[in-house]
């Protein structure tokens, strides 16, 4: 299993490199979230990568991050998606936007994507909603700049609520109101209370 590749990057185009690592060239497969990132021919990058071995191929897929990486390979895991159509998705929508929509089961914005029909939307919702962490659901369908980190209390309070059956946005709200009514100081447990009361 080769875990990543360093080395020139000798040529680029959006959907493939080839790396020079020890005087051996590297044809890498990558998603356009990947292309963007990387610099332009010669210099020196680093690519995590994911070998893919069929019988009747051996090919070397490589992402920038391992936000990448991972989503890929989840999506691989998917009955009815290949690598190609796992590329495909990365290159459509960001990880951000990807996890986004599986976390709030966006069956139209993931058939959105070239090659996904609603059949396959569906089961990657159904497939993967699990296998996402609740922390990477809830970061990944928070607004842009809305930093969910910064008060653990908070973030736990708004999974608490997701676990009970509540929406993403209503749980957050809930918590919020809490916290923001002057008790700063409040456990998790106490807040998941008062939200329920309220």
């Amino acid at each position: 299993m080769i875990t990543f590749l360093e080395g020139l990057l000798v040529e680029k185009t959006p959907t493939r490199v080839v790396l020079n690592v020890g005087g051996v060239g590297y044809e890498v497969f990558i998603p356009l979230s990947s292309f963007d990132r990387l610099g332009a021919p010669p210099q020196t990058c680093r690519l995590l990568t994911c070998d893919y071995i069929r019988e009747d191929q051996h090919s070397l897929f490589g992402f920038v991050s391992e936000a990448e990486r991972k989503l890929f390979v989840l999506l691989m895991s998917v009955s009815g998606i290949g690598p190609k159509l796992a590329l495909s998705v990365l290159s459509s929508l960001t990880v951000r936007e990807m996890t986004g929509a599986i976390a709030g089961g966006d069956i139209k914005r993931l058939s959105g994507v070239t090659g996904i029909g609603k059949k396959i939307a569906e089961r990657i919702v159904v497939e993967l909603r699990d296998k996402l962490s609740a922390a990477e659901g809830l970061s990944a369908v928070a607004p842009t700049g809305v930093d969910l980190g910064g008060d653990h209390r908070v973030r736990d309070a708004v999974l608490a609520l997701i676990s009970l059956g509540y929406k993403q946005a209503e749980a957050q709200k809930m918590a919020a109101t809490v916290v923001g009514s002057g008790k700063p100081d409040l456990p998790v447990e106490d807040i998941v209370r008062k939200a329920l009361t309220r």
